[in-house]
């Protein structure tokens, strides 16, 4: 199963894994995304417009075209990593988390006994990694999943080294808006105060430190490339909601700019 999962062979490998954020409903759509070249796609059901149904479906779409269907529950509760899980994810990312003993509560939910509590009994998981079994996926599963916890919180923050140490926790992700926003240092119009800045590094540190891997959220391919230099291994570079009107604004202009110089 590790070999099915792309994000953990890209991480595992040492290299830079770069994805993109799903926020819009549909099979079609994560397919159109999977195939982009991106590593993973995450289907958001914390903010996106994705309701439990339409994630399995896009699990699934992502996951045919050899991309890691990486899903982000709507908030930290156990329940909603089993549906992740058993709609056939490749790692769940967990927002609004605070403590280590969270954490901790998050990778049970994640893991089957022994190492945590998760039920046993989806026919969808395995399909999702090309095994052929529920058996080979139940025996597989807890060294193959990843679990990404997010950073975003003030609390979380305060608690980032002891979260770093709990077992089974793989990726520490900065959510910078909402983190910018917990610290009173909100992002805007694109800008970062000092404060948020140092908060990032101090997060980074506290991951490399404690041997897990780091992840950020950023809306474009120059922010992803300064965070990649920095040592970033998980980034996601752009997610459609945004990309979608950004390009169409883009093409509008282009189309107009004799009308702009006029020259219409």
């Amino acid at each position: 199963m590790q070999t099915g999962n792309r994000l953990f062979q890209t991480l595992k490998a040492g290299r830079c894994s770069m994805g993109a954020w799903q926020m819009l409903p549909g099979a079609n759509l994560a397919r159109t995304m999977a195939r982009t070249g991106v590593d993973w796609v995450c289907v958001d059901m914390e903010h996106g417009n994705i309701d439990d149904g339409q994630m399995h479906d896009a699990v699934g779409a992502i996951a045919a075209c050899g991309t890691s269907p990486i899903v982000r529950i709507a908030t930290n509760e156990g329940w909603m990593v089993k549906r992740a899980l058993d709609a056939g994810a490749h790692g769940i990312v967990v927002p609004l988390l605070r403590t280590a003993a969270e954490a901790a509560a998050i990778v049970s939910a994640a893991k089957f006994p022994p190492l945590g509590i998760r039920g046993f009994g989806s026919p969808f998981s395995q399909s999702a990694f090309g095994v052929q079994t529920g058996s080979e996926y139940l025996q597989q599963a807890n060294d193959a999943l990843l679990t990404i916890i997010q950073i975003e919180t003030h609390d979380a923050l305060n608690n980032v080294d002891a979260i770093a140490k709990v077992p089974g926790v793989d990726v520490l992700l900065i959510g910078p808006y909402d983190l910018g926003i917990a610290i009173g240092r909100p992002i805007v119009d694109g800008k970062m105060h000092e404060d948020l800045v140092q908060a990032i590094a101090r997060i980074l540190a506290a991951t490399k430190a404690n041997g897990k891997w780091s992840g950020m959220f950023c809306l474009n391919g120059e922010q992803s490339r300064m965070y990649a230099a920095q040592g970033f291994d998980m980034i996601s570079i752009t997610g459609d909601a945004y990309a979608i009107p950004v390009y169409i604004t883009q093409q509008l202009q282009a189309a107009k700019r004799d009308e702009v110089n006029g020259k219409m």
